[in-house]
């Protein structure tokens, strides 16, 4: 990731504390500190009717900067729904490396 700083706008990949899983959000808004430089940042899916502060660790209204994994170059739509079904249906995860291992077991090289 970029030494650059995060503006409005941006779509980044956080983590946050409790939820194993990181998220890509749209950033709605930053907050730089003067007195320490510090940089507090509010995100928002864009297909969500309110800000990220529910899925925030409890009590944390604010992202900060070690929160911050990295940002988006790129939009592929649909691809999160592969990990969104393979976490909530790990039946399908393990058809998929079945399958795949099948392929491997049974291809001529």
């Amino acid at each position: 990731m970029s030494k650059d700083p995060i503006r409005t706008g941006e779509i980044v990949v956080f983590n946050v504390d409790g939820r194993e899983i990181p998220i890509v959000h749209r950033v709605i808004k930053v907050h730089e500190r003067q007195d320490t430089a510090e940089v507090d940042i509010l995100t928002k899916g864009d297909n969500n009717f309110g800000d990220d502060r529910l899925l925030y660790a409890h009590g944390q209204l604010w992202l900060q900067q070690h929160h911050i994994m990295g940002r988006a170059v790129g939009y592929l739509p649909y691809v999160g729904w592969v990990t969104i079904i393979m976490t909530e249906k790990p039946f399908i995860k393990y058809l998929l490396i079945g399958a795949l291992g099948l392929l491997v077991i049974t291809s001529k090289d």
